[in-house]
């Protein structure tokens, strides 16, 4: 299988072939709140995109806004950045059920793009991800050759995936800390640790979550308000507001 070096060489050393799999499925398993995998794929994906000026990268459901500036400090042309966020709708009640709707819409865009020919990298989040859908897409990936990375939380380290590379990260204070958790071959006993790409870029990411989690309590705390005076009806706004935060 053809790979992209990861510009680590210490990941490099233990990923098969050297790198990050054209052709496959990478999952990364991540920490609640916090985003590192960015520090992992910038310099990859820095690297395809600047030998492929025509090219773009699609981001499908990025739980955090991708400014012009950090994409830039990453070495990341902003404008062959693509984001694409699923959205929802009135009659999709309960927060799982939402955010499985949400994924099964995140899946079809990540496929869609996977067909492109001028997509050279697809990055999907997908937290409610069903292992059918996972396994179309690391289908899809291996007939198109395409760099496909999937990321999930760390929670789900315990199902099957038919990813072949699945790693798991932690953050320490100013590194994140890599485990191979699935490979060609045995799985690496010992992390690998790699710096954080920018310390900026980490903090802007940090604030984010906390403004959302702010935004859910403010916006859940006003619809109970609303709901105890008798209210028949909850401004649409608002609690499209209260989903939103709680993605």
């Amino acid at each position: 299988m053809r790979t992209l070096a990861s510009g680590y060489a210490a990941l490099d050393a233990q990923l098969p072939g050297g790198g990050w799999p054209l052709g496959g499925m990478s999952e990364m398993l991540l920490p609640a709140a916090l985003h590192p995998e960015w520090s992992l794929v910038a310099k990859a994906l820095a690297q395809v995109l600047s030998q492929q000026p025509q090219q773009h990268a699609v981001l499908v459901a990025p739980p955090f806004q991708m400014f012009a500036p950090f994409a830039e400090i990453s070495g990341v042309a902003a404008r062959q950045l693509c984001c694409v966020h699923s959205g929802h709708t009135e009659q999709e009640h309960g927060a799982r059920k939402r955010g499985q709707m949400g994924d099964a819409r995140s899946v079809w865009v990540s496929e869609q793009a996977l067909r492109c020919g001028d997509v050279c990298a697809v990055l999907a989040w997908l937290p409610h991800a069903q292992s059918q859908a996972l396994r179309r897409l690391q289908l899809l990936a291996a007939q198109q050759r395409q760099l496909l990375w999937v990321f999930r939380p760390e929670q789900a380290r315990a199902q099957s995936s038919p990813a072949p590379l699945r790693l798991w990260l932690r953050v320490l204070d100013r590194s994140v800390q890599v485990h191979v958790i699935k490979r060609r071959g045995p799985s690496l006993t010992t992390p690998v640790e790699l710096p954080l790409l920018h310390e900026r870029l980490l903090a802007e990411l940090a604030a984010q979550a906390r403004r959302k989690e702010r935004s859910h309590a403010d916006a859940t705390a006003m619809l109970r308000a609303l709901r105890a005076t008798g209210s028949q009806e909850v401004p649409h706004a608002l609690d499209g507001m209260a989903f939103a935060a709680r993605r």
